[in-house]
């Protein structure tokens, strides 16, 4: 049954690290909240990974490296699914240098 606690565990704190990965990246992320909280649970596992490596995933107190490393992953995974997974209807996701619509005078 513990495995089921670490999964929970996963979700809840990857989506934690995902909306604070997405509020401290600058601008404006044309995401939605499920690919923001899938970035968030990439980031806390490959952070947690990471962080064993470097034999700081496990301290008496709080992990601040860890948390540190998961969020700096979660800025990077969140601008990444920013850049490969705009939403339907963004200006992100319109071509670029596209003529404008019709109708509006041109400079």
């Amino acid at each position: 049954m513990s495995w089921f606690f670490d999964v929970l565990w996963a979700v809840i704190g990857g989506a934690i690290i995902g909306v604070l990965g997405r509020l401290l990246l600058p601008g404006k992320q044309n995401i939605s909240m499920t690919a923001t909280v899938i970035a968030g649970i990439a980031a806390a596992l490959a952070g947690g990974f990471i962080a064993h490596g470097l034999g700081v995933g496990d301290t008496n107190g709080v992990d601040w490296i860890r948390h540190g490393i998961q969020i700096a992953l979660a800025i990077l995974f969140v601008w990444l699914a920013a850049k490969w997974f705009p939403k339907k209807g963004s200006k992100q996701s319109a071509t670029q240098g596209s003529p404008p619509p019709t109708g509006y005078p041109t400079t």
